[in-house]
């Protein structure tokens, strides 16, 4: 087969690779069989030029059609773009996903540093591990940005003021600072930050224990993932304070804002279910 060059989201390019697509659809939980064909499907229509979201696009809707569960755990990147336009519901996701974790946490909290005050997007505690720690949350409604060099210099900072508390007049309120973003980090705020040690979690960051992984684990997922709401509901209900499918299956009164039928309920409620059901075999959706 001739190479085909693709165009990646951050506009960068790359041989596409159908085994990597397969790979893809089998992680999130497609069958091997259902795998090939969708991969194979739209290989044949893959032109060079062709954008990952473009075949993002086709392989999320053949999967739709075959298994919605299936369909909602690869859109998991896109879903998380949909929380936006403001940062304020991945905030509340984020907050919602480490409380599934066991930590007790706080949003968008004044923290008093050697200098001045911060305002803290995220201030979390766990009792078990006796571990403090404050997050810089960074949104973007494009998969192809990232957060840059510039900003983990400027978290750094901040941090570094809150670290540099004086002993003699208080305790340090954190013990651990992180930048948390929905997409990815530049090559180089990677580099400043494990050279300094600032702390990151991102989508594919870090690679045994990214973003992704600990909603896998945690089986934590936006309300945008589910492929049976059309973008108002997901938006109605975001505003209603439901930011997590697990709210719903745990709730299923949550959905009373938006006045569906009982037949809707129930399709919405067993996507929901199956999605939760799947297994946490790690992944990403290589091409979206």
């Amino acid at each position: 087969m001739t190479s085909i060059i693709i165009t990646k989201a951050d506009g960068s390019s790359e041989t596409f690779d159908p085994e990597r697509l397969v790979v893809s659809l089998r992680r999130s939980g497609a069958g091997e069989h259902a795998a090939q064909r969708i991969a194979e499907t739209i290989t044949s229509t893959v032109m060079p030029g062709t954008s990952s979201k473009e075949i993002y696009t086709r392989a999320f809707s053949l999967l739709r059609k075959a298994a919605r569960p299936v369909a909602a755990r690869y859109s998991l990147r896109r879903a998380l773009l949909e929380l936006g336009p403001s940062g304020h519901p991945f905030e509340d996701f984020i907050s919602h996903l480490y409380r599934a974790e066991g930590w007790q946490v706080e949003t968008r909290k004044i923290i008093k540093g050697h200098c001045v005050a911060h305002e803290v997007d995220f201030y979390a505690s766990h009792p078990g591990e006796n571990t403090f720690m404050a997050a810089e949350l960074k949104y973007h409604n494009d998969a192809g940005y990232k957060t840059d060099l510039k900003v983990a210099l400027y978290v750094k900072s901040r941090f570094d003021d809150i670290f540099n508390c004086n002993p003699k007049i208080r305790s340090c309120p954190i013990d651990r600072g992180l930048l948390v973003t929905n997409t990815k980090f530049s090559s180089e705020a990677i580099a400043y930050a494990e050279c300094s040690g600032v702390e990151l979690l991102g989508w594919g960051y870090p690679v045994n224990n990214s973003l992704f992984m600990h909603m896998s684990r945690a089986k934590v997922y936006p309300i945008t993932t589910l492929t049976g709401l059309s973008r108002a509901e997901k938006k109605l209900l975001i505003e209603s304070g439901i930011i997590a499918v697990d709210e719903i299956v745990k709730n299923r009164r949550a959905l009373d804002p938006l006045h569906l039928t009982p037949t809707r309920v129930g399709e919405l409620l067993a996507e929901a279910e199956g999605l939760l059901e799947l297994s946490n075999d790690q992944h990403d959706a290589l091409y979206v």
